[in-house]
């Protein structure tokens, strides 16, 4: 099964992440099928490309309920 989940990057104290498509199986920081998006928590800077998120919807992906929260309070 295909998630929509958090990679986390950066360094000690500084992370940003990027919004990845990816096996569940997988480990968090593995290989990613697709970047989405981005998001950097120390500035406030985020970007989501909603109609591929919405297309892997469609196609059975699953969405982590921190990136389902991220969507709803910034791309209503």
């Amino acid at each position: 099964m295909l998630k929509i989940r958090l990679k986390r990057l950066g360094r000690k104290k500084k992370a940003f992440y990027r919004i990845i498509l990816i096996d569940n199986r997988k480990k968090r920081d593995g290989k990613a099928i697709e970047e989405i998006g981005f998001y950097n928590p120390l500035n406030k800077q985020h970007k989501i490309d909603i109609i591929k998120v919405k297309k892997k919807l469609e196609e059975g992906a699953q969405i982590t309920k921190t990136i389902k929260n991220f969507i709803q309070n910034n791309y209503k």
